[in-house]
Order: C-alpha cells, then sequence, then structure tokens
C-alpha cells in the first residue's frame, strides 16, 4: 500500500488492516520457517506495509499528519 492510500483510511479501517497485514505476516513466516514460502519477498512488503499504518497511525494521533 502506498502512504496515500493509507491516508484516506479511517482509524478503524487502519486497524483492520494492521490486523489483516499482522495475520498475514504471522503465516508467512509459518511457511518460511516450514519451507513452504515461495515469494520470500512479500514478508518485507508486509512488513513495511505494518509500518507504514503504524506511523500515520501516530502522525494522526500527535496531530502531525499530512493531511491536504
Amino acid at each position: 500500500m502506498k502512504p496515500e492510500e493509507i491516508r484516506k483510511l479511517s482509524a478503524a479501517d487502519m486497524q483492520k488492516q494492521l490486523h489483516g497485514f499482522r495475520q498475514e505476516l504471522f503465516n508467512l513466516r509459518f511457511q518460511h520457517s516450514t519451507g513452504q514460502l515461495e515469494n520470500t519477498q512479500r514478508m518485507t512488503q508486509v512488513r513495511k506495509n505494518i509500518a507504514r499504518i503504524l506511523t500515520i497511525l501516530k502522525e494522526k494521533e500527535a496531530g502531525t499528519g499530512h493531511d491536504k
């Protein structure tokens, strides 16, 4: 997800996305440990998406977001 897409979401929607990405990361780690993971790049993408969502949530919480 791009940061612009995340900023358009409400806080509740961001929490839902965050939960979904965390669940996906858990599943990817499990697949990786059992040797079933084919696309290892997806783990990096999911971790970055989690970090983006957390960063934007903190920005909104602090009132320093990049609202246009």
